[in-house]
């Protein structure tokens, strides 16, 4: 239809662009849904919408994350990583090894480098160390720490780092946290990235060597919109429900390396204290100024007290001192040796660091101990013990030295 003279022709958009732009007719515009196969309402699974894909564009085939990132399949039984692959691979690499050493009941962590760690400073570079925990239990008394490494994104440790009285238990449910972090003098530290590794990965008296991206760090369980009060109190309440579940998941306070001997000659049993690892942290100062007292209960008499001397300033303390009760070995099946480690404080009361009792109602290591004491009168028999939180209720009453 032609207009007057004069007059402006309109014409909409959608003839301009067909004009200006489109060589042929328009055609309608493929979406994205239709190359996926559709799930929905409908005959074989489609859902009305747009025209169909055309024959020749089939469905595409998606390859499972793990193959995309040239990653191999977990192992069975490890946690599957929830994180986006870019935000892990931005943080870097770490590389290091692991060894159980069974016979001397031995962690060892060669922490070795890490690579392309995320720049933490204005400069570009960051300050890392390494820091190792145990969980369940993460505390001061198991944490070892490396060197720290001056502006560097690739940094090199080649240290090895040892934790003493791991147990095959331990092995079989604990997890080693490894955190990377960048030193800050002028305010706090400030986190990298981490990797979690389950002990029962590790074979005894085998090497294992590991070269994996840093995570990072995982929430909490609390919701981030509560307030610092409500996330302390949900803090608390999970503590203390995870304590009433037993004493396996009481805080772990360290480690005492103890040695049992029922001496048929002698006619007593002899007790020593070897020395502890890991020790918690009572003083300011980071230490504690540990020593050891020992229990035979029930103690009508109240004289089987024994007292090892105080170590100064020490988290890992040798005391390498002996004890002897005379008893026989009948009665002293119905007893309960009773250990707890002190932290000296002048002029006020000792510190409970922790405790372990071993006897007929003991569990795990402690009742195993006891047991082939018992059974193997003459023999010297050393074993490593978890101290935990626990105060044995006869200890309570004397927190004195």
């Amino acid at each position: 239809m032609r207009g007057r003279r004069g007059d402006r022709m309109t014409i909409n958009i959608q003839e301009h662009m067909a004009i200006n732009v489109c060589p042929g007719p328009i055609r309608p515009i493929r979406q994205i849904s239709d190359y996926f196969p559709r799930r929905g309402p409908g005959p074989e699974g489609g859902g009305g919408g747009c025209g169909e894909a055309p024959a020749r564009l089939a469905p595409l085939a998606l390859a499972p994350p793990a193959a995309l990132l040239g990653a191999t399949t977990p192992e069975d039984g490890a946690e599957v990583d929830s994180y986006d692959s870019d935000d892990t691979t931005a943080l870097g690499t770490l590389e290091f090894d692991l060894l159980y050493d069974q016979a001397s009941c031995t962690l060892h962590c060669s922490i070795l480098r890490a690579k392309g760690l995320k720049p933490m400073d204005f400069n570009g570079l960051a300050d890392p160390y390494v820091k190792l925990h145990l969980l369940p239990g993460a505390c001061k008394a198991n944490k070892l720490k490396t060197k720290t490494q001056r502006n560097t994104l690739n940094p090199v440790w080649n240290e090895d780092l040892m934790y003493s009285g791991i147990t095959d238990d331990d092995i079989s449910h604990k997890v080693l946290r490894i955190t990377v972090c960048d030193e800050d003098k002028l305010s706090h530290n400030e986190f990298i990235g981490e990797i979690r590794v389950p002990l029962r990965r590790l074979k005894p008296s085998q090497k294992k060597h590991f070269n994996i991206c840093l995570e990072r760090q995982v929430p909490l369980a609390s919701p981030s919109s509560m307030s610092a009060a409500l996330r302390g109190i949900s803090c608390y309440l999970k503590e203390l429900e995870q304590a009433e579940q037993g004493p396996g998941l009481l805080e772990e306070r360290g480690r005492i390396l103890l040695s049992l001997s029922y001496s048929s000659r002698r006619r007593g049993l002899l007790v020593g204290i070897v020395r502890c690892a890991h020790l918690a942290a009572m003083d300011v100062n980071g230490y504690s100024d540990p020593y050891v007292k020992t229990y035979l209960r029930p103690d009508v008499d109240k004289k089987s007290k024994h007292k090892t001397c105080v170590k100064k300033k020490t988290l890992n303390p040798e005391f390498n001192e002996e004890f002897f009760y005379e008893i026989e070995l009948p009665t002293l099946a119905t007893k309960t040796l009773e250990v707890t480690v002190w932290d000296y404080d002048i002029g006020k009361s000792n510190d409970f660091i922790g405790g372990v009792s071993l006897g007929p109602g003991a569990r795990g290591e402690a009742r195993k101990h006891w047991s082939e004491c018992l059974q193997q009168p003459d023999a010297a028999l050393e074993r490593w013990h978890t101290l935990t939180s626990e105060l044995p209720p006869a200890a309570g009453a004397l927190p004195s030295a």
